[in-house]
């Protein structure tokens, strides 16, 4: 994850001139990060995972009807938007993060294309 300092522009109620405010800098090498990190990888590699029981029972019983393409669609354009929002606030550099999302945005577009073709 980056270790940049955000910055946002702020109105000013005189002359029209923005005032930045800046977000304070992560202390690196922390415990805390170095376990949060951890468990960032952890329970998004199972959560891709998690995806594999619904394609596969789709695919098994040949009826895809119980699940809505609408919602699924839904998610895969929730998943690919905050990727590239995160690429993008990230200064345009890949990291676990983008690639996570990236990862359930294509696995949402697996259980999409698989209910389409059992319709």
């Amino acid at each position: 994850m980056s270790t940049r300092i955000a910055a946002a522009s702020c109105p000013s109620s005189a002359g029209g001139h923005g005032a930045r405010l800046e977000r304070a800098p992560r202390v690196r090498g922390s415990l805390y990060l170095t376990v949060l990190n951890w468990a960032f990888a952890a329970f998004s590699a199972t959560r891709l995972l998690t995806y594999l029981p619904t394609l596969w029972a789709i695919h098994v019983s040949g009826d895809s009807s119980q699940h809505s393409l609408l919602t699924w669609l839904a998610w895969v354009l929730s998943n690919a938007t905050m990727a590239a929002w995160l690429y993008e606030n990230n200064g345009r550099r890949a990291n676990m993060a983008i690639a996570m999302t990236g990862g359930n945005a294509l696995m949402c577009l697996a259980t999409c294309v698989l209910i389409a073709c059992y319709r």
